[in-house]
């Protein structure tokens, strides 16, 4: 899936790769556990406190591919559930002041759970729900602050 967004790509980069930044437009994020120096770097890991639902869980990325204003690629964990995640910046368009952002979600076709197991189309719900909000969320947060 992907989105425009009316902000430039060093804005949208900043949304994804500072904790300060991630916590304040991704709403289920709860707190940062260890601040990484430097982060995003290849092999890093960043762990944060995350809501899913009511139910708070650990949220866990390992950035496995960075290249900066382009793509952040990382493996996240929350809670059983384990993704890869790749974000991939673009010009929209000639229009450097606009940027194309694409997210793409690769995950498992089966979650086991307590007492039972999630099948694809569950996954692929939940999996569409997160980047269709994860998307809108940076979309608003980069065109209202600048």
């Amino acid at each position: 899936m992907s989105i425009a967004v009316g902000a430039g790509r060093d804005r949208v980069w900043r949304a994804l790769t500072v904790p300060d930044e991630l916590i304040r437009w991704d709403d289920k994020i709860l707190s940062l556990l260890d601040p990484p120096d430097g982060y995003p770097r290849v092999g890093q890991q960043i762990r944060w406190r995350y809501r899913v639902g009511a139910i708070p869980v650990m949220l866990r990325n390992s950035a496995i591919e960075v290249i900066p204003n382009e793509r952040l690629r990382t493996v996240t964990a929350m809670g059983l559930f384990r993704f890869d995640e790749t974000f991939t910046l673009g010009n929209e368009g000639n229009d450097l002041h606009r940027t194309r952002l694409q997210l793409k979600l690769s995950a498992a076709n089966s979650l086991a759970v307590v007492g039972g197991l999630l099948d694809r189309f569950t996954i692929r719900r939940v999996g569409s729900e997160l980047v269709d909000r994860k998307l809108h969320c940076i979309q608003k947060w980069c065109e209202n602050h600048p």
